[in-house]
């Protein structure tokens, strides 16, 4: 069996508030070892048909460039509760592969509400960061087949035990993301590990988090490419 390689639903370009250009991430990504990433910048009613459009553009014109699979997406970022079922529908209509929300992080103000309304909605794919989540929240993303993030980004992580925790209850499926917003971010699949380790994952969890999760919805997504 050859070496695993990770895939993450969860990064940022300077598209909004990362750091490399599309192109730089994907090729840092690549050199890194992953197998796939999705680029999921911050989006709002703004500017997520700008984003989208700008990904769409790299992945038609460029899609040999990078020896690694590309995934077009958005993370709906201090989204009203309200809003999210809203422009979580209009980011697929518009081409998002992935859609990602930005839970409730103890360290932003995000609205209340926010990891309910993420975790009801059926185009939502991922719940990233969700802080406190509840175990309501948790049996549901469990019963939609939401996914929900364990991060390996400093700040948002210090709530990881407890999302793991409480995911282990409901029977949620965790999925291991970086945030990622710099070089330094992209982590290896042995880091990737070690995070869901000291979240409280036991071995089948953690290769479930980092392996056969991400290579579930990876599978999903190219499989909805197809004519």
């Amino acid at each position: 069996m050859g070496k695993l390689q990770r895939i993450d639903f969860h990064t940022h370009s300077f598209l909004s508030d990362g750091v490399l250009l599309p192109s730089e991430l994907l090729r840092r990504a690549a050199v890194a070892g992953l197998q796939a990433i999705a680029i999921t910048d911050h989006a709002d009613a703004g500017n997520m048909a700008y984003i989208l459009d700008s990904l769409q553009r790299v992945l038609r014109e460029q899609p040999t460039d990078f020896g690694i699979e590309f995934m077009v997406g958005v993370e709906l970022t201090h989204v009203g509760p309200q809003s999210i079922g809203k422009l979580a529908r209009q980011a697929k209509e518009l081409g998002a592969e992935v859609v990602v929300v930005h839970g409730e992080t103890p360290v932003e103000p995000v609205a209340p509400g926010t990891n309910a309304a993420a975790v009801a909605e059926p185009a939502v794919d991922v719940l990233a960061h969700p802080g406190f989540l509840t175990l309501e929240e948790a049996r549901q993303a469990a019963r939609r087949g939401c996914y929900v993030e364990i991060t390996t980004r400093s700040g948002h992580s210090l709530t990881n035990g407890h999302v793991a925790q409480i995911c282990q209850q409901a029977g949620a499926q965790m999925i291991v993301n970086t945030d990622t917003h710099e070089p330094g971010n992209i982590v290896s699949m042995e880091f990737a590990q070690m995070v869901a380790r000291g979240a409280g994952l036991d071995e089948e969890q953690i290769f479930a988090a980092t392996v056969t999760h991400p290579q579930a919805l990876l599978a999903r997504i190219l499989a909805a490419r197809q004519p």
